[in-house]
Parts: C-alpha cells; sequence; structure tokens
C-alpha cells in the first residue's frame, strides 16, 4: 500500500481576528477556506495553506474566544513543524523578531536546520529549511516574499507514553518507516515530500495533555479517494483492532475518524473533492462557506460569529 503523509493539522485557538492576522499576514498562508466548525456552527473553521490548498499544506484551527490554554502532555502532538527553503532560516528569524514572535534560537534536528517558535496562543510550531523546498508550490500573494515562503508540512511531532503502538500503526497502515533516533526521539519517514515526517517522542510517566487553546485537535493523514480509505479502514480493523468512525462529509474532503493507541485523534482525509469545489481557485477563502445542511440558518450564524475587519497584536 502506498504511503499515506499528512493531509492537515488542526488546533485550537482563541481570538479569531487575531488567527487570521498571524497566519495570513505574519507567517505568509493563504486562506483557503472560511467556514464554519460542522460540529459547532458558532465558531469558524479556518483553512491555511499554498496557493492551491494543496494536501499536505493544510493547518486549520477552530477559534474559540474565551477557551482555556491547553496543557502539553502525553497523547497529543507536542510540535508542527512548517518546511521552508533552505536559505530562509535568516529571513523567518529578522522577521519574528521584527514582529515580536515568540521564538527560539535555530537549532540543529536529524541533521535539519530549525527554528521553533511560538503561535499567539502558545501553539509550538518549528520551521525547518529543506534542501530543494523552493521548487515545491507556495502563496506568492501575501507579505513573505516567495522565495522564503512555507511549503506546506515538514511534519509532527508526538508526545506518548510508549512509543511502539503507535508506530506500529503509523508503520503497517500509513507506510512510514523508522529512520532513526536522537536522544527520547525516533523519526519515521514517508517519503521526501510534504507532511511525510512523523517524530515520537517517548515521555512516560508525564501528565497527559489537555485540549485548549495553542493544543493540537487531530491530525489528518491522506487518502486519495473513497475506495484507499475504505482499504485503510479495513486494515486498521483487521491488522489492530482499531475501529473509526463513518465516514462524514466535510464538504471539500470525506473523513473517518479513530484514536490511536497513544491517545492522538487521527483522521483519514480524502483528497477529493478539494477546496476549489465551491468558489473559483483564484478567490478561495474570501467568502465565507456552509455546508448545504446549515445554509437555510446564514443570517442567524453570521450575526453570531466574531467580526473579521479589525487585528490583534500578535504578543
Amino acid at each position: 500500500m502506498a504511503h499515506n503523509g499528512i493531509h492537515h493539522v488542526t488546533a485550537i485557538a482563541g481570538s479569531a481576528r487575531r488567527n487570521v492576522d498571524f497566519y495570513t499576514r505574519v507567517m505568509g498562508m493563504r486562506m483557503v477556506k472560511k467556514t464554519v466548525n460542522f460540529d459547532d456552527p458558532t465558531t469558524y473553521h479556518f483553512y491555511y495553506g499554498d496557493q492551491q490548498g494543496s494536501p499536505g499544506s493544510i493547518l486549520t484551527f477552530f477559534p474559540w474566544a474565551h477557551v482555556a490554554p491547553g496543557r502539553l502532555g502525553v497523547g497529543e502532538t507536542q510540535e508542527t513543524a512548517l518546511r521552508v527553503p533552505e536559505g530562509a532560516i535568516g529571513y523567518w528569524t529578522h522577521r519574528f523578531v521584527a514582529e515580536g514572535v515568540r521564538h527560539e534560537a535555530p537549532e540543529t534536528r536529524f541533521g535539519e536546520t530549525v527554528l521553533p517558535f511560538r503561535d499567539p496562543d502558545g501553539m509550538r510550531l518549528a520551521l525547518v529549511a529543506v534542501r530543494g523546498a523552493e521548487a515545491e508550490p507556495a502563496w506568492s500573494g501575501g507579505d513573505v516574499p516567495a522565495e522564503h515562503a512555507i511549503r506546506g508540512f515538514h511534519g509532527v511531532s508526538l508526545l506518548l507514553e510508549d512509543i511502539a503502538p503507535t508506530a506500529a500503526i503509523l508503520t503497517d497502515v500509513f507506510g512510514y518507516a523508522q529512520e532513526r533516533t536522537e536522544g527520547a526521539t525516533t523519526r519515521l519517514r514517508a517519503g521526501d515530500g510534504v507532511g511525510d515526517v512523523i517524530d515520537l517522542r517517548a515521555a512516560p510517566g508525564f501528565l497527559p495533555g489537555r485540549p485548549g487553546a495553542g493544543a493540537v485537535h487531530h491530525i489528518a493523514f491522506r487518502a486519495a479517494d473513497d475506495a484507499e480509505q475504505a482499504a485503510l479502514v479495513e486494515k486498521l480493523a483487521r491488522d489492530h483492532g482499531v475501529r473509526t468512525t463513518e465516514q462524514k462529509d466535510r464538504d471539500y474532503f470525506r473523513s473517518v475518524y479513530f484514536r490511536e493507541p497513544g491517545g492522538v485523534l487521527f483522521e483519514i482525509a480524502t483528497d477529493a473533492p478539494g477546496f476549489a469545489v465551491d468558489e473559483p481557485a483564484d478567490r478561495l477563502g474570501q467568502e465565507l462557506k456552509l455546508p448545504k445542511f446549515l445554509e437555510p440558518h446564514r443570517a442567524r450564524i453570521e450575526a453570531a460569529l466574531p467580526a473579521l475587519g479589525q487585528t490583534e497584536p500578535v504578543g
């Protein structure tokens, strides 16, 4: 079975205006889709990514204005890493200083230069310098020059009590392979492309994670279509005794969800139909889009959502 890298990562945020300003202006990502949480239409669901909203480039958020901060712990994502061209780290370091973004000094991990930073809600992120990334798609319509722009996900790191059961799912079902270990972290890789790296960090006895602002809600892996998704669901059940939810139509992809053995919520999302299904590709993210079952309630939903015209400071 072919490997299935990351499709998207969904996290929890506080202020919607601050979230939009940080990811579109400071980070230079494209607002690919502006919709609502289908299960809680009183809050937005923002999708940021590259020019086309390609699978593997999509970072999404549920912003709840008064949500309490999350707590890092076992059973959740420790860090979300984004890939940039190899020569872009200097540009981003200066940009973070100018914009007041909390960040650390560049460091080396697994032979790569990494710039760790936090978003305004404390979400742990990193930029990873990747050789050849300049040839990958990027959004050039924002404040960040195309030669330095984000190219999608490098990968994620998971904090776990025991890495072995999670590694078994990632290798046997999603096509990752163990590469090597540095300290308490083991790297799994599915290829050399976008979203192909998963780092598993063992932290036995550490406190469990707590959902909230700055925490990742779930990680979605790619399936080309419904047939491949069904094959992955069958393999999870047959070979690992893991059951998924029923398929849910998210308009831009179709999803199933499950808790992997370490406690992290995983999703399998289809590549089809994509984000241009309900608005032209050159106008992605400009209007509030609602699923058909919520369209009759548009006026009430729009009245309840916070205005996005005024931004808030990053720090």
